[in-house]
């Protein structure tokens, strides 16, 4: 039941112990069958805050969530449905859903899953959790749940095909910290959709940004460009619900992205990308210069290659006669 969890805080396998788990040095609570995972115990105040914020109001929350896709015209499921289209789900993923509140999203992805899957759904907050534990019910996948802080998330490595995330990251204390867990938990290649809200700044003057802001601040919230991974390929960002939620996809890759430095370029100044980066040397008088460039254009080399053997050479020649 709890085999595939890790501890969040030294990523150990962890083990069970009278109802409850432990990794070696910190026990971690089951309540109701659903792990409290929750590391560091004492969480960081914007994080405790959304925890007690969330925490008794499931209930309440489930009730009226209609009504933020009522206000735009929009059909909720319809929409929830594009949004998950963007996973790419196969029938056997094993999918990740982080701050998956009441399950509005987590029903709807099980729906795509089989029982060779696995649905794995974390929030912050028992309450929430729980209520989409009572949806999930009769799954049509292996689904586990589990408390946890979603920046240091209870899962071995490369271990997801997919992931998802919506409606909670504005609320969360490290935004960049949460994007290197998604990597770190994610296979290669894996899909990842994340969204929250944000007013586009083309739209704070007018009236309709006006009153949006002035009802929920978090609106003025940014959309978190700066701390998405290096590893991040093929970044898409649109706005929806009404053009007040963005939703951003990529898919996952490793380490920075690859290009080809090291071909000639075509050319009188010549060289290679990496030669004009790493090969720059102190400047010379704007007169040496244009010297330099009528001087290239008699040998009929390019201004990299002339200038590399020239360099080399004399360099050389003072090296050996210091010998």
């Amino acid at each position: 039941m709890f085999e595939n969890f890790i501890s969040p805080s030294n990523r150990k396998k962890l083990r069970i112990k009278s109802n409850k788990l432990f990794d070696g040095m910190i026990t971690f609570d089951v309540i109701n069958g659903i792990p409290d995972l929750i590391y560091p115990k004492l969480l960081d105040k914007i994080d405790l805050d959304a925890k007690n914020f969330y925490e008794g109001r499931a209930e309440e929350y489930d009730k009226y969530l209609h009504l933020t896709f009522q206000t735009y015209n929009e059909n909720e499921n319809a929409v929830r449905n594009k949004m998950i289209d963007l996973l790419n789900l196969k029938s056997n993923f094993k999918v990740l859903e982080v701050a998956c509140g009441t399950g509005r999203d987590s029903i709807l992805i099980d729906k795509r899953l089989s029982s060779h899957a696995e649905l794995h759904l974390t929030d912050i907050s028992h309450d929430m959790l729980k209520k989409a534990k009572e949806k999930l019910n009769d799954s049509n996948s292996n689904t586990y749940y589990c408390m946890c802080n979603a920046l240091f998330l209870p899962f071995p490595d490369n271990y997801f095909d997919a992931f998802y995330s919506f409606g909670a990251l504005g609320e969360f204390s490290d935004k960049r910290q949460f994007f290197k867990e998604i990597i770190r938990v994610c296979k290669k290649g894996a899909k990842v959709v994340v969204g929250d809200e944000n007013l586009p700044i083309w739209q704070r003057d007018t009236m309709f940004g006006k009153i949006l802001s002035n009802y929920n601040k978090q609106f003025l919230a940014e959309v978190p460009f700066y701390d998405l991974p290096i590893e991040a390929r093929e970044v898409k960002c649109e706005w929806i619900i009404g053009g007040v939620f963005y939703l951003i996809d990529f898919i996952v890759g490793e380490g920075e992205p690859y290009a080809n430095f090291d071909f000639q370029i075509p050319g009188v100044r010549g060289g290679t990308h990496k030669t004009r980066y790493y090969g720059n040397l102190e400047g010379v008088s704007r007169e040496t210069s244009n010297l330099a460039w009528k001087a290239r254009e008699k040998t009929g080399k390019s201004m990299h290659k002339w200038l590399d053997e020239l360099v080399k050479k004399e360099a050389l020649k003072i090296l050996e006669s210091k010998k």
